[in-house]
């Protein structure tokens, strides 16, 4: 394990794999560098790039998350870059992805993105967050109710069905899950509010990301998921679209890493096109 000096002298925690160009993995909510996929990402890219799987603030061996601020989360990512060379690419997995995004946007030394599944919810027809999800979020982590943020979030944030989420306490998982609740403001806050509530995503909020990015989604999906990331890349200035045949939003290592590699490694900017894979 490394760590590295986030600006306002928070320590983030990271692990290093391989050599090459540098490549950030940023994860999604409730998400640590131990979970065992982002581990996989990271061993399977590692031989083509330096490879940082890092705690994302409040997670895992990182310092105390301190209130929810998007600034001090791309910070974070600015002091890891800085830490390999001053320039990488991220990947962003599922809200991670909008996180990935607001980084590029700051001007930090970003040069390609993969955003994957950002869960911008833009169609008014699919499951919405409850109205009250963010002002929620806050009574729970005020509260200290970890188990009762993940229940939250599963429940009336990503929508999934009661009984699935009475099972959850029940799962390997769950501890993980709870270790990692009071940050889910700074997923929903990378976000942002109005992108979650069936409006259009606005081509004017993500100007300033000019990098190449390859946005990408599986075809077996949620609708949401889907819907989202085909506004994004049409709002995104130099990015291409790439539905991967067969996946979910549990992306498979063997079948999307490829992908990432394929797309960092490409000379010039994204063509804008939409692709299988």
């Amino acid at each position: 394990m490394h760590t590295v000096t986030s600006k306002d002298g928070t320590k983030i925690a990271y692990d290093r794999y391989g050599d090459g160009p540098a490549l950030i993995l940023v994860g999604g909510a409730l998400s640590f560098r131990r979970f065992k996929k982002m581990e996989q990402f990271a061993r399977a890219l590692s031989e083509r790039f330096t490879v940082v799987n890092y705690d994302r603030r409040g997670r895992g061996d990182s310092g105390p998350a301190g209130p929810v601020s998007v600034d001090r989360e791309v910070e974070d990512i600015a002091a890891l870059i800085q830490a390999v060379g001053g320039s990488a690419s991220l990947w962003g997995w599922s809200s991670g992805g909008a996180l990935a995004l607001r980084a590029a946007a700051a001007g930090i030394g970003v040069d390609k993105l993969v955003i994957y599944e950002a869960p911008f919810m833009i169609d008014p027809s699919d499951k919405l967050p409850t109205p009250d999800y963010r002002e929620r979020v806050d009574e729970l982590v005020a509260a200290g109710d970890r188990t009762g943020l993940v229940k939250h979030f599963m429940r009336n944030g990503i929508r999934l069905p009661a009984v699935f989420v009475a099972l959850m306490p029940l799962m390997p998982m769950w501890k993980d899950l709870k270790a990692n609740a009071h940050t889910l403001g700074f997923d929903w806050d990378a976000l942002g509010a109005h992108n979650m509530y069936g409006k259009p995503l606005d081509p004017a909020e993500w100007a300033p990301v000019t990098a190449p990015t390859l946005v990408a989604y599986g075809s077996k999906s949620p609708n949401q998921l889907q819907v989202g990331s085909r506004a994004l890349a049409k709002v995104l200035r130099n990015a291409e679209l790439r539905e991967c045949a067969g996946q979910t939003h549990n992306v498979s290592v063997k079948k999307f890493a490829p992908v990432i590699a394929e797309f960092l490694t490409s000379a010039g900017a994204a063509s804008g096109e939409a692709v299988a894979a």
